[in-house]
This record gives structure tokens, sequence and C-alpha cells, in this order.
């Protein structure tokens, strides 16, 4: 090659390369799509699972719900083996089901409308699979059917009143008259239990079948709230009167009564002189003439375990749990009654974390099976032969859920799960089988089944490989997880989510999204759903977000999450504060340009921080917000509150409404008119205050929608992204 071609070739590659290279880069950025607002809500990015499943009896087999059509699978190969219901061919759209207990006979849920965020009216069939006949429960409509373990009958509630009806015969018979809408309820629960303690099925058959206990529900001296329905066209609003007991009112009286299907006597059971109490479990011990009753007080700082005779009505007290705070309700499903009939395990955070203990059924110490400076988050298995427990924990990070099995003393204790992240367990009843439901920070779910013995992955059921191609298409960023500190010098659980292009030498604006309620964690390993969507847009339109944990919140033991107890939103509003002043401080993030947002109690903090924090945050965006806490129900306020006669200045503290002077940002608030949980008169008195102080504000109410806005949640997530676009 001569010398004057290797001039040019030397030529071409010191300044056409760069050229090139940018070319294919311009070609690359074109091909990249563009997350939309509406792809928050509309299932671009919804995630495939294996849902509705049920394990079979004889353990080699599961059944779940698909294309309308309740199938079964083999565990082993994975493989379809059965239609069992073919909903297409009864001309019955499934919405639900379950078996007997046997099998024999299916239990299908139709036609499912909401009461209220748990409650529910369906139409239910019951399908022979012997003779492949269908037909209807009952007329109208019904309420949480349960059928016998007998696989007899199947109870229900319609109306405020407790059924049940011979599968055989079709006779169909009242076990309660009394129930009327507003007054007595039976069988199933009132509102703010269903709520806040997460009962809408209020009965339980005995194992036996020949009884059932069941709540009876006095709220005749509980107050309505009142919600007007704006039904379009109508010349005139509706009323809408249900109770609903506000923080220090009256509660309904509860009654816990057995009912003998044969002689239809019913027994009142003792569960003490005080009325004003809770009760928010009850469970059929192995023995079918003894019930076991929980027991809250009215401050939930104090948990018995009651026993109860169903025939004589008398009971017993075997346990008690106090706390100096409060107990934590999600502990209630904890109990479980072992088959050898003489002991039941338990939870508590006696130690300063949640474990699981054994006792005799006296009530007295066995011994502790989970121990150690993490949460034993859930049971998801026991299997009494070889006395072990399957749980799932944070022993690995706070941030993570691992799948773990002990045995009944507390030995031999061993780790099953292994990719670093959230597993999610169903496991079959016999503990051969598990489904993990796993996914990561950037990764959306992969269902695996396994068998439990020597921890074999047999087959992926569903891995979203589509989902994860469409992510890379419209260039997700992945989370990157860090830890900042507060006034205190205490670590916050953190992610950002940076602009793909990324540049340390720009500085971008913030936008801080949190939660922040008692116990709740919104950073961790896991894959999340909305919101992580939404705040990926954000990130693709140039800003940075940020996902904080404060104080209170859930996963770091008992002092962490209860520091907040009788004075909610202070410590958490310091730690938001402190947190964005010191990203503030990031030479890549402009501090002039710090915004926050937040849902339900995540409003009620973003509220909170664009009053307190005046001077840090520009602008704060809250959707249905807690303003004051006397507005808001008895059983989730004064749990962390008491009531407002015996804490008046944890109520006043930290109530938006009594800030409303400070602001100075922007502000938007968000609700819906027709929320039975938060009330919009939240809204109406913070608005109020708001104009009393003289303060420009924007606001927009969503007519008859509830918490979640219903399917109007597109038109909320334009509405807040095109603010904060404009004001931060």
């Amino acid at each position: 090659m001569s010398l004057k071609n290797q001039t040019m070739r030397l030529s071409f590659t010191k300044y056409t390369l760069p050229i090139i290279l940018a070319f294919l880069s311009s070609l690359h950025g074109s091909a990249q799509k563009k997350i939309q607002v509406e792809h928050v809500t509309d299932g671009t990015f919804r995630e495939r699972s294996v849902r509705s499943l049920n394990w079979m009896n004889d353990g080699q087999f599961y059944s779940a719900l698909t294309e309308n059509k309740i199938k079964k699978y083999s565990v082993l190969s994975g493989e379809e083996v059965e239609t069992i219901v073919d909903g297409n061919e009864l001309d019955l759209s499934i919405r639900s089901y379950s078996f007997s207990d046997n099998e024999s006979i299916v239990l299908i849920m139709t036609d499912r409308q909401s009461v209220y965020r748990r409650s529910y009216t369906a139409v239910f069939y019951l399908y022979n699979r012997d003779t492949e006949e269908v037909k209807k429960l009952s007329e109208g409509r019904q309420s949480y059917a349960t059928i016998s373990p007998d696989n007899s009958k199947v109870a229900f509630t319609r109306d405020n009143n407790l059924f049940y009806t011979d599968i055989i015969s079709g006779d169909e018979a009242a076990i309660t008259t009394d129930g009327k809408f507003n007054y007595i309820i039976n069988g199933s629960s009132d509102w703010v239990y269903e709520e806040e303690l997460y009962i809408t099925k209020a009965f339980e058959w005995s194992p036996d079948s020949k009884k059932i206990a069941y709540y009876r529900f006095d709220e005749s001296n509980v107050r309505e709230y009142n919600m007007q329905v704006w039904n379009d066209g109508a010349s005139y609003p509706e009323d809408y009167r249900y109770k609903y007991p506000k923080a220090g009112e009256d509660n309904s009286v509860i009654e816990i009564y057995a009912y003998e299907i044969e002689s239809g006597k019913k027994t009142k059971l003792d569960i003490g002189a005080a009325t004003d109490i809770y009760i928010p479990r009850i469970y059929w011990t192995k023995n079918a003439s003894l019930l076991a009753i929980q027991r809250l007080n009215r401050l939930q700082n104090q948990l018995d375990i009651l026993h109860a005779d169903v025939s004589s009505g008398s009971s017993k007290v075997i346990l008690t749990d106090k706390s100096d705070t409060y107990i934590d309700v999600t502990f209630c499903d904890d109990l479980i009654y072992l088959e050898n009939g003489a002991q039941f395990i338990f939870s508590s955070e006696k130690d300063g974390y949640k474990h699981f203990y054994r006792y005799n059924m006296d009530g007295s110490l066995v011994n502790q099976i989970t121990k150690g400076a993490f949460e034993a988050l859930e049971m998801v298995g026991l299997n009494q032969k070889k006395n072990t427990l399957y749980y799932t924990s944070t022993e690995e990070s706070p941030l993570e859920r691992q799948l773990y099995a002990v045995d009944l003393s507390g030995k031999s204790k061993r780790k099953l799960s292994s990719e670093e992240g959230h597993h999610g367990i169903s496991m079959s009843g016999d503990c051969k089988y598990y489904m993990d439901y796993f996914s990561n920070s950037n990764n959306p779910l992969v269902v695996s089944l396994y068998q439990t013995k020597g921890n074999k992955k047999i087959k992926v059921m569903e891995d979203n490989e589509d989902l994860k191609k469409k992510l890379r298409e419209y260039a997700f960023v992945e989370k990157e997880i860090f830890t900042i500190k507060n006034d205190n010098g205490q670590n916050l659980n953190a992610y950002f989510l940076k602009p793909a292009d990324f540049d340390v030498n720009k500085k971008y604006p913030l936008l801080i999204y949190q939660y922040s309620g008692p116990g709740s964690v919104s950073v961790d390993k896991r894959w999340r759903g909305e919101n992580f969507i939404l705040h990926q847009y954000f990130a693709q339109n140039g800003y940075i977000v940020a996902v904080i944990d404060s104080r209170g919140t859930g996963n770091r033991g008992e002092v962490w999450k209860k520091v907040t107890y009788k004075q909610l939103g202070k410590y958490e509003t310091e730690d938001l504060i402190a947190a964005a002043k010191a990203l503030g401080s990031y030479d890549y993030i402009d501090e002039k340009r710090i915004g926050i947002w937040g849902w339900s109690y995540g409003g009620y903090m973003s509220s909170l921080c664009i009053l307190k924090g005046s001077d840090v945050f520009k602008t704060a965006v809250a959707v249905a917000p807690v303003t004051d806490w006397k507005y808001y129900d008895t059983i989730y306020t004064e749990r962390y509150l008491q009531r407002p006669q015996d804490n008046t200045e944890g109520y006043n503290e930290n109530s938006p409404v009594r800030h409303a002077d400070k602001l100075k940002g922007n502000f938007l608030l968000i609700h819906g008119t027709g929320d039975d949980n938060v009330h919009f008169q939240n809204s109406v008195a913070l608005q109020n205050e708001l104009l009393n102080a003289g303060k420009q504000f924007d606001s927009f109410y969503y007519p008859d929608r509830a918490h979640g806005m219903g399917n109007r949640r597109d038109h909320l997530y334009r509405m807040m992204t095109t603010y904060i676009m404009e004001k931060l």
C-alpha cells in the first residue's frame, strides 16, 4: 500500500469513525420506545402470573383458573391433565372457585360486585364433578359461601343474615333473622373490621361440620357518615349513609355465637364483661367443642387468646401478649393448632422482632421457634409429620424476602431460596411442593414450581420474557439502592431511578415518592407495578426519582417501626425533609427543584412535607390524604395514636390543617368524593384552612370515586404528571 493510501485510511479512521458511531447511536435512540402516561394503567407492562392456584388433595396435582376454565395440572410435568370446569360451556363467567374437602364439588363464584374494599356480593353455583351437574346455590346474591368440611352443606350470608344450604336436597335454613342494614350484622363484618382487621367472612364451620361459630355486630350506636352520590343525569344527588366509627367514637358491640346445625341451638360465648373491645379472629381448635377467640383491647396493646367451650359458652384466657405501644394486627393470622391437639403456634414481637413461638394448650411456652435480629414474616407451610415449619423472613436483608425451613424445636434451620430478591411462596398442604413467585429490583415475576425435598426446581411456570423484552425496548432504568442518613445519623433505605442518559455534570429536578405508613415497605428488591412504571416515565423525561422509607416503616424490627407511636407524622416528616436536604446537596440535583408525592398515608406525608418543609420542597401532590386523624377510623388511628381524648397533642401537632399557613410552594390536592375510607372531608378541611390562610393551591375531585379512584386512575396520572412537569 502506498503512503498516500495509508494516509487516506488514517484520515478516514480519524474523522469518519466518530460520525459512524454517532449515526449508530442515533439509530439506537430512535429505536427506543417512549413510555407514555397511559402505559401506567393500560396493561402495556402488566405481569403475567399463575393465579387462582389450588393444590389438590393427593399432592400430585394443582388447579388454576385460565381462559374461564378450571384446569388440573400435573405437578411433576406441569402439563394440563384435565379441564375440571369449562365456564364457557356452562355459560358462566368464573371469577373464582373452591373445592369441597373431598374435591367432588366445585363452588363457583360469578358476577362478583364489590361493596367496599374487600366485601362483595356474588352469584354462586355448585358443580358436581361426578354428575357434571351445575345448580345455583340460592336465589338472589350471596357473600362468602363456604362448603362444610363434610361436603354436605354451604354456609353464606345475605342481607346481614347467615344461612346454610343442604347440597343434596337444596333446602335452605336461616341461622339468623335479625340482620338489618346499619344496625345488626350476622356472619359478615362491619366497615371498620373489614378495612382494618381484614375480616369480611365472619363465620367458621367446626371441624365436624355440626356447628358454625359466627360474629354478631350490633352497630346501632355507631355514628353514620353521609356521602352524596352524584349520579349522572339525576336532578338530585342521593344520600348514602353507612356506619363509620371515627377516632374516639363508639364501635360496634361484638358477640360470638355457636350454632348447632341439628338442634338449632345458639350458644353465646363468653368474651368477657367489657364491650369496648375487638375480636380480630376466631379459630376452631382440633377439638370440635373448643373455639379459640382472639380478644384485643380498645387501645390494641393487649391481645388475649381465649378457649371457649361451645356447649356451655364458658371461656378461659390461656395466653396474653402485651406491648408498651401496640400489637400488630397482622399477627392475628399466625395462630395454628397442631394435629396432636396439644399445642399451637403463634407469633409475637416480644423480643423486638416478629418471631414464631410454640405453646401448650394451656398457654405455657414450649419454645421459641425462630430467633434473631430479623423479621419472620409469614408461615407458608407446616409439615407436622416432620415437625418442620416453612416461613419467609428478612434474615438476609430488610430489602429481601427469602424462604426458610426450621424444626419446631428451633433447630436445623436452612435457607431454601437462592436468588436475591423477593420470594412469595404458595406451598401445597402436604408441603411436598411449592410455587415460588420471585421478582427482584429490576425484573418482573418468575413463577417456578419446586419439589421441597432436595429443593428441586421442576419447571418455570411463567417467566415474563415478553415483558422483559418490552422493558428493554422502552429503556427502563434500573433501581440504584442506597441509604441516606436522617438528622440522627440513622440510615434510611432509598433508591434512585435516574434518566438513561444521566450526566453527572448536569442538574436534575428531584421527585420523591413515599408511603411511610406504619410497617409499610416501599424500598425493597422487588418488582412493583403502577408507581414503578410512572416513575420510569418521569426518569425518561429528565427527572431523578427517589423512593424513601422513613422511620416507622417495616422489616427493621419493633423499635424502628413503633417509634412513631402517639405521634404519627413527626419522625416521618423529619426524615423526609432531612433526606431531601441531603439529596439537594448532591452536585447533580437541583436543590431548588425538589418535589414529593404520595397517596393515602403518602398523601398525608406529602401534605405535611410541603407545609413543614416549605423551604425545601417546591412542589407536592397529595392523593386522598388524611389531613386530621380525628376524621379517620377507630381501629387504625387509635392503634398508633390512642384516642383523641387520650392524646390531644399527638393528633394536633402533625395535622396538615394546623400547618396550612406555612404553604409556599405548589400544591395539588386530589380526592374522590365517594371515598368511603379516607373521607373527602379530609381534603375539604385542608382546603378551607388554606383558603383562610390566603394560600394559592390547586385541587381536583373525582365524583363518586372511591379511595383508589376506580376507572379514572388514567386521568389522575395524566393530570399529576402534567402538573409536576409544569411546576417542578
